[in-house]
């Protein structure tokens, strides 16, 4: 038997919906990681952007476990001496931009190659419950029910 590889006439990529309303945020990453590469397919090819759209809503409601909405810190630099910024996470979730959090979460679940920062442009997140990508007809994938973890009570 021979081992498959995938060109780009085999590869079909489809719309997903994703409500990330109570969900927790490591969690809501890793399967977002998993669909965003495509290994959630059959006929997954390691070396080609397999992957589906992701359009997540509600970003702003996402849950995080233990204290890490106040003890979590993201860093960045900005380019100058001693331009060292910090925020914690709790921060920037009720800041102007809520979804950067979920985006920087899928971003560091995802290979540091040039593949994984191709696949990060199929991911869509918006703060509110409105997105502009109703005409793709997404399909809605309900991550709560997938396991009773993935949810904060």
């Amino acid at each position: 038997m021979k081992t498959f590889s995938a060109t780009p006439a085999d590869i079909d990529k489809k719309w997903i919906l994703i409500d990330a309303e109570g969900v927790v945020l490591g969690r809501l990453a890793s399967i977002v990681a998993t669909r965003l590469r495509g290994k959630h397919k059959p006929s997954f090819t390691a070396h080609m952007d397999m992957g589906d759209n992701v359009i997540i809503i509600n970003a702003d409601k996402v849950q995080m476990t233990g204290k890490k909405r106040t003890d979590k810190i993201h860093y960045w630099h900005t380019g100058y001496p001693g331009g060292i910024k910090s925020r914690t996470a709790g921060q920037i979730l009720e800041g102007k931009h809520p979804e950067r959090v979920v985006v920087q979460a899928v971003k560091r679940m995802l290979p540091g190659n040039r593949l994984a920062r191709k696949q990060m442009t199929n991911l869509r997140v918006y703060a509110g419950a409105e997105h502009p990508h109703e005409a793709q007809n997404p399909a809605v994938l309900d991550v709560k029910s997938m396991n009773k973890k993935n949810t904060r009570s």
